[in-house]
């Protein structure tokens, strides 16, 4: 297949540009910046600028499939005004930019698979959910909520779009799980707030997984929860991380003073309850490489 993806260098593009090539995909990767005809590792670069509305369709000709994973980081520092514009921007006008150039293209690729993520769901406590469970009502539900329904164009035209609610991955070469591994290794590790949160996971090579599995799938449109088949508290995260390491976990951070160095974000991304469930992977047949979180946690950190 001939594939567009969008966030190349984010931590699930960098892992799925690998595995495509691997297996004997076209990668154009969509790029700010200087870009490159070819790669080392095979792949071309094409330039764009979300913020200008700026992208070339005559490059993005005789796709099959594109991939978009694009959006500035959530989970890093306080939410200033500045930052939630970037967050939402960067969302809003990337899939809205790309799905409108998609639909001019002389033959549209068959397929757009566009990144969300659980936040969609906001504060929901122990309730299980699934992709046709309500969106919440705080700022990351509704950047969850534009995103996708910049995609609005693409089925409009026609091209199958799945929706990727994404909940945090777990990998040992960045995102949120090397964010934890310094206190934890130093034996401070602890739950935050009360623990009794539920957090939605997948492993990395999950994640590519089910890309590639949502991609061979044609029924699979619309959302499409990418999650590992059990959520858990963030108390068991914490224990299991801390089992993993062989280190404590005694030490809680309180709700007030994550609220405190994280401001709104605290709320959104650390304090949130969002019990995740896999339904349309599970209907379609997905098979989980990590389905339980110690054997992600040894995979991801070697152990």
């Amino acid at each position: 297949m001939k594939i567009i993806v969008t966030g190349s260098t984010g931590l699930i593009g960098k892992a799925l540009v690998a595995s495509l090539i691997a297996r004997g995909d076209e990668v154009t990767c969509l790029v700010r910046g200087a870009a490159h005809p070819q790669r080392a590792d095979g792949a071309r670069e094409v330039l764009w600028n979300p913020a200008r509305n700026e992208l070339d369709g005559t490059e993005l000709e005789g796709h099959d499939a594109a991939i978009h994973l694009a959006g500035d980081p959530i989970a890093e520092g306080r939410w200033t005004e500045e930052k939630k514009r970037r967050i939402r921007e960067s969302r809003v006008q990337g899939t809205t930019l790309l799905a409108e150039t998609l639909t001019r293209l002389t033959t549209p690729p068959r397929v757009l698979l566009s990144a969300s993520a659980v936040g969609y769901y906001g504060e929901r406590g122990a309730a299980v959910l699934g992709e046709t469970s309500a969106p919440g009502t705080d700022f990351l539900s509704g950047v969850c909520r534009d995103w996708e329904a910049s995609t609005e164009a693409a089925k409009v035209a026609g091209i199958r779009v799945a929706l990727l609610r994404f909940g945090v991955v777990l990998s040992g070469t960045g995102g949120a799980l090397t964010k934890m591994l310094t206190p934890f290794k130093m034996g401070v590790g602890g739950k935050i707030g009360s623990g009794e949160q539920y957090m939605s996971w997948i492993a990395l090579d999950d994640a590519v997984g089910a890309i590639q599995h949502a991609l061979a799938h044609e029924e699979l449109e619309g959302a499409v929860n990418i999650v590992a088949p059990r959520a858990v508290t963030n108390g068991e995260f914490t224990k299991t991380l801390g089992g993993v390491l062989g280190r404590p976990t005694i030490f809680a951070v309180p709700a007030f003073a994550a609220r405190l160095a994280f401001g709104e974000m605290a709320d959104a991304a650390l304090l949130a309850s969002q019990r995740a469930e896999p339904a349309r992977l599970a209907e379609t047949n997905y098979k989980f490489k990590y389905p339980e979180l110690e054997g992600a946690l040894r995979h991801a950190l070697g152990e």
